[in-house]
């Protein structure tokens, strides 16, 4: 969350005096070292444009290999990945990070235009009990996290990245505007959904199955997030997003599945059918609208 290390309880006056030295060493450093590490010049240039300022010494590094020569050279605040990195290395090298305590401390952003294999997530988990690590795929998350682990101060930021800030951190900001499909053969069920998002200025396309929703698709092609019931007459929740994955520019659309059932299962089968993420009936709209917010800002 930003910290900038932990102690255990019990707690020796020693191991307090070392903590209050290391925080009186970070303060006093005016620059804050990041390692870069990126072999693509088009994501080079976007991540220094992003997380580059005047109080952030960056070294750029472009193979696996130089990071480990690089960490035992110099103390760094923050690293950052590009997830492809030499083929898909850079999951790799949080791997090896994971296990090396005199490392394991250093905040990792692993930065990914796509959407990670079930492997690569396996292996972030389990670097997250012993590693820093956050994976981001949008500029604003990058920003968000880099400021958090470089512990930058917002107000001293530009005014374009305070924005990109902004749009994170407040609530409605990210759902205004943007057009969610929501897809209920209950129509009280949509209306009620309707309104509840049209308060957050977003816009709403209604279809009441999995047919209509396919055409709604193409007749809307700025549809932002889709919001899709499971049970459902004439196609179900499974097989209309078994459709709308097949179809390649739907691969990243974030899909939210509402459910009347409450069964361990469900989620599984939910994630296998195409769904991003999973909800029982009765709605909690305001957990709703939190993985909205989440799945529009991957």
């Amino acid at each position: 969350m930003g910290a900038i290390g932990y102690l255990h309880k019990p707690v020796t006056l020693k191991e307090l005096g070392i903590a209050f030295k290391n925080i009186e060493q970070f303060i006093a450093q005016k620059v804050k070292n990041l390692l870069l590490v990126v072999d693509n010049k088009q994501h080079q240039q976007t991540i220094l444009e992003i997380v580059g300022g005047d109080d952030i010494q960056t070294t750029l590094v472009m193979t696996v290999e130089e990071v480990g020569k690089q960490l035992h050279q110099a103390q760094y605040d923050c690293i950052i990945f590009d997830v492809d990195i030499e083929q898909g290395s850079g999951i790799e090298r949080c791997e090896r990070l994971h296990s090396q305590d005199n490392l394991s401390q250093i905040p990792v952003i692993l930065y990914a235009d796509r959407e990670l294999s079930q492997q690569e997530q396996g292996v972030l988990q389990r670097c997250d009990d012993n590693l820093p690590v956050k994976a981001v795929r949008s500029p604003e998350r990058l920003l968000d996290e880099a400021s958090l682990f470089l512990h930058q101060v917002e107000a001293s930021l530009s005014p374009e990245k305070r924005n990109m800030l902004r749009m994170i951190h407040e609530k409605s900001a990210i759902l205004m505007q943007k057009k969610v499909l929501i897809v209920d053969d209950d129509m009280r069920n949509a209306y009620a959904l309707a309104t509840l998002l049209e308060d957050k200025e977003m816009e709403i396309v209604v279809a009441r199955n999995g047919k209509e929703a396919l055409s709604m698709l193409e007749k809307h092609q700025d549809i932002a997030i889709i919001v899709i019931d499971i049970m459902m007459p004439e196609m179900d929740g499974y097989e209309a997003m078994r459709r709308i994955r097949q179809q390649p520019q739907y691969q990243k659309l974030p899909i939210i599945a509402l459910t009347a059932k409450a069964m361990k299962s469900d989620k599984t089968k939910c994630i296998e059918a195409g769904a991003n993420d999973y909800l029982s009936k009765p709605v909690d709209i305001d957990k709703l609208i939190s993985l909205m917010r989440v799945w529009l800002y991957q």
